[in-house]
């Protein structure tokens, strides 16, 4: 059933839109945050460099277009691409600065002079904001991967009218042949088909069947 890969688009309406959200604000946060005094190294706003770009918005991207997707996604295989898409940019979010140390790399230092405004800026920009996203993420999937029973039920209405109309057309398309046919038999002066005109050479005529009484 071909019509079972459709889902309404109400499916990942919620979490698509929170994806969105979640998305922008990872984006943002880096470049809008010191004007704050709340972001991460370099303090300055609006500035992307190779680090801001890699770590947030290269994710945010990631993020907010699966959410898109997810949000407006009519297709269960696209709508699960999308998901996917933004579990991995949640990910990456949530793992990137501490894989990247492997190479001496990762997002600036936090920019808060105490240590819990330190710990707040590193959980809402990466490590909080990443599993949020990847749990999402993950509900979003969950909810593309089951096929609901209305489903189920409408698909096999659709391809019963599908068919139904096939079978329509089919009788309409043999009722309107055989007139024609007949049409060409009489213009051709026969008397129908090869399997008709068969029969009626194998028919005696009226002499022979008197000569046979």
């Amino acid at each position: 059933m071909t019509g079972i890969k459709r889902v309404p688009r109400t499916r990942g309406f919620v979490s698509g839109l929170l994806l969105v959200l979640l998305g922008v604000w990872g984006g943002l946060l880096p470049l809008a945050g010191p004007s704050f005094d709340f972001g991460f190294a370099p303090d300055d706003a609006w500035y992307v460099d190779a680090d801001r770009f890699l770590f947030s918005v290269l994710p945010a991207i990631a993020v907010v277009l699966g959410g898109l997707i997810v949000l407006a996604g009519a297709n269960r295989v696209i709508a699960t691409f999308g998901g996917w898409l933004a579990a991995l940019g949640g990910a990456w979010f949530a793992l990137g600065g501490t894989i990247a140390s492997l190479w001496d790399a990762g997002p600036g230092a936090p920019l808060g002079t105490s240590e819990g405004q330190r710990v707040a800026e590193t959980l809402l920009g990466f490590t909080a904001l990443g599993t949020v996203i990847v749990f999402l993420s993950a509900f979003a999937l969950g909810r593309f991967a089951v096929v609901g029973v209305r489903e189920v039920r409408h698909d096999r209405e659709r391809d019963a009218e599908e068919q139904a109309a096939a079978e329509r057309d089919d009788v309409f398309a043999r009722g309107a042949a055989e007139p024609q046919a007949q049409g060409r038999y009489a213009r051709e002066g026969q008397h129908g088909p090869p399997q008709q005109r068969q029969a009626h050479a194998d028919e005696p005529v009226a002499g022979e069947r008197r000569h046979e009484r």
